[in-house]
């Protein structure tokens, strides 16, 4: 396949499949705990803040790994950087199934897996920059981003039942089977890059990873994304994280609460397919931006108030097509505003605004709900108005001169 007089490679594929692979993975070991935190507090003879934290941690840890992550990211290149990740994912989703009768040893276990994450996840736009041409970036970042959200799905819509039918203990032990697995064909799979890059030299990154970082500290529309990440992948932080304890007081079982949270990332995997794709069409970016945010404060609306089943299902289906699907055109659109910073770079810094927020967002809604009955409404009603302010504030995006064909030195 030619494009333009710079050539495209179908292996491209295969190396997209396998990152994503990890991706997803890594993502089902992150969110194992969470529509299963009643259950697990019971098993550990814990409170469901410790199980919280269990999922927590992962966002703690990236904070201290992120910068060190995409400064390996730019520096190795994605098979040495993410082959990191993916062997911390297998290492320890093995050792977390082996040790799954002691709390302290799983959260141990949580804390290699999450040192991993960050070399997983702020690899995306770097991957989609080196394997893809231009117009096909926002595709690869959103199915890279579609990894995530297939993780996440199995994570919590396949917990409940398995923990029903064979119990926490075999439940990590299979995880981590899976684990090692996904890490074996990411070493099989991965290469470097292919033997022509796929688009122009003034398409590449050229930055080194510090000196990208104060490029990307000085520029406008990065600085507001950063900011709408912090409201946007917090909340999704939050939501997954308490999911059970959200609708528990509700009267709705685990096995439902893994419904509706596999149904918003459902969502989500549908809303990553689609708005990315339309977002490489028509070139442009922050239309669907403020669209996508619009649409998920409406759905978690739903999510806050929605008393009855079918309810909270269609508003999770709405909160996860909108809300996900914002992630990975924020990406590609960072990515583009940032140029000439590095691929990991952006995206490192993106995600963690999400990881600082999560933590502010999770320790928040557990100290602002009702201490007799454990209802959530109030922290998700002030994660509502934030949501208002990330639309409101998404306007002052423009677009990215790198899409649209007037890249300025």
């Amino acid at each position: 396949m030619e494009q333009t007089h710079y050539k495209v490679y179908s292996y491209r594929w295969a190396m997209l499949l396998a990152f994503m692979f990890a991706i997803a993975v890594n993502q089902l070991l992150w969110i194992t705990f969470a529509p299963i935190t009643g259950s697990a507090a019971k098993y550990y003879a814990v409170s469901d803040l410790s199980i919280g934290i269990l999922s927590m941690s992962f966002m703690i840890v990236y904070i201290f790994v992120s910068i060190p992550a995409s400064w390996a990211i730019d520096t190795y290149g994605v098979r040495v950087a993410v082959g990191i990740g993916a062997a911390l994912t297998g290492i320890f989703g093995l050792l977390r199934g082996l040790w799954a009768s002691n709390y302290t040893l799983v959260l141990v276990s949580q804390i290699g897996i999450a040192i991993g994450q960050p070399f997983i996840l702020n690899a995306i736009t770097k991957v989609a920059a080196r394997w893809f041409p231009i117009q096909e970036r926002a595709t690869a970042s959103g199915l890279g981003s579609l990894s995530m959200y297939l993780g996440i799905i199995v994570g919590l819509a396949l917990t409940p039942y398995l923990t029903i039918q064979w119990g926490i203990g075999s439940l990590l032990v299979i995880y981590g089977i899976v684990s090692v697995i996904a890490a074996v064909v990411f070493f099989g799979v991965a290469r470097e890059r292919p033997p022509t890059p796929p688009c122009s030299p003034d398409q590449e990154e050229r930055s080194l990873v510090f000196d990208g970082l104060k490029q990307i500290l000085r520029k406008g529309n990065f600085f507001v994304l950063m900011l709408i990440f912090f409201v946007g992948l917090g909340v999704f932080n939050a939501v997954t994280t308490w999911i059970e304890d959200i609708v528990r007081p509700r009267g709705f079982s685990i096995t439902q609460a893994g419904v509706i949270g596999g149904l918003m990332v459902l969502g989500g995997v549908i809303g990553a397919l689609v708005l990315p794709t339309l977002s490489d069409r028509y070139r442009k970016r922050v239309p669907f931006i403020i669209l996508s945010l619009a649409g998920a404060t409406v759905g978690l609306v739903g999510i806050t108030y929605g008393a009855s089943y079918w309810l909270l299902l269609a508003s999770a289906f709405v909160l996860g097509f909108f809300l996900l699907s914002a992630g990975p055109i924020g990406f590609q659109y960072g990515a583009e505003v940032a140029y000439p910073a590095p691929e990991g770079t952006s995206n490192g810094l993106l995600l963690l605004m999400g990881q600082i927020s999560g933590i502010v967002f999770i320790l928040g809604m557990d100290g602002l709900k009702s201490p007799t009955t454990g209802s959530m409404t109030l922290p998700l009603a002030a994660l509502i108005g934030l949501m208002v302010l990330g639309v409101f504030i998404s306007t002052r995006l423009r677009e990215s001169t790198l899409l649209t064909g007037n890249v300025s030195r």
